[in-house]
């Protein structure tokens, strides 16, 4: 029996906001969510800051019991030493993430990071508990070179040598051809590379772990089309990047039932 997930709705806030604007934009987006009576139990809604921001945004989340989970951008793939620039694992763990985004587009694109250096960062990431979201795409040259699918089940494959299932995965595919571009894949094209993923992960972490294992959509992503993607079986959620600053449409976003017509 298929395992109920709940969707979970990431926002990559990249590098925008410094930490004094994270608390404004976090309370607004707490009270917005809570003045448009979000069920929270509909989805997991969760921010991932600059390193930067974290502290603060740790500490007024728990202080203030905002039912809001919050993660980092990127990680070391180093738990210490001298590696000057660079943010462990352990560090983000003792400001409570719960998430780490891991082989985002950008990251691999402009620091050169490699399917090798993206499954170190995720067993960085198990080691001090902490759950990656693994990210996966192809550019628009992949996509005609190699067809749907391929590029992004291949990251997959390597990304999860070694990796431990059972402490918590989330994979986003996020086209590379469609950040940004204003024009996001159909959600039958979202939904089949999303449906291949779920059978890499069935492959080497097991049944049980693929159907518990949330898979995102990321790539202009917007209130106007999010409930469309979500409609789909093996899309659990999205990750949203220029979308997430705007508080009004992230919050829509987050209230995607209201779009589905549940």
């Amino acid at each position: 029996m298929a395992v109920k997930r709940t969707p979970f709705i990431a926002g990559n806030w990249k590098m925008n906001l410094d930490h004094l604007q994270s608390i404004a934009f976090v309370q607004k987006l707490a009270w917005s969510l809570a003045d448009a009576k979000h069920d929270y139990a509909d989805a997991e809604v969760a921010v991932f800051p600059p390193f930067t921001d974290l502290r603060s945004v740790q500490t007024l989340i728990a202080a203030d019991s905002l039912p809001l989970a919050y993660g980092a951008q990127d990680l070391s793939a180093h738990d210490s030493g001298a590696y000057t620039g660079e943010v462990s694992g352990a560090f983000l763990a003792a400001l409570d993430c719960a998430y780490v985004i891991i082989g985002h587009s950008e990251r691999r694109t402009y620091h050169h990071e490699t399917d090798a250096i993206v499954n170190a960062k995720v067993l960085a990431a198990q080691r001090h508990g902490l759950v990656p979201v693994v990210c996966v795409g192809e550019t628009a040259e992949d996509l005609e070179r190699f067809g749907a699918s391929a590029v992004p089940v291949a990251q997959l494959r390597t990304a999860l040598e070694g990796v431990d299932g059972a402490k918590g995965l989330v994979v986003a595919y996020e086209p590379v051809w469609a950040i940004g571009s204003g024009q996001a894949a159909t959600p039958e094209q979202a939904e089949k590379v999303a449906a291949a993923l779920r059978e890499v992960i069935a492959e080497v972490l097991g049944d049980d772990v693929a159907q518990a294992t949330r898979i995102l959509y990321g790539g202009s992503v917007k209130a106007a089309n999010i409930a469309s993607f979500l409609r789909e079986p093996n899309v659990d959620g999205a990750l949203v990047g220029g979308a997430s600053l705007d508080i009004d449409e992230f919050s829509s976003i987050a209230r995607f039932k209201k779009h589905v017509g549940a």
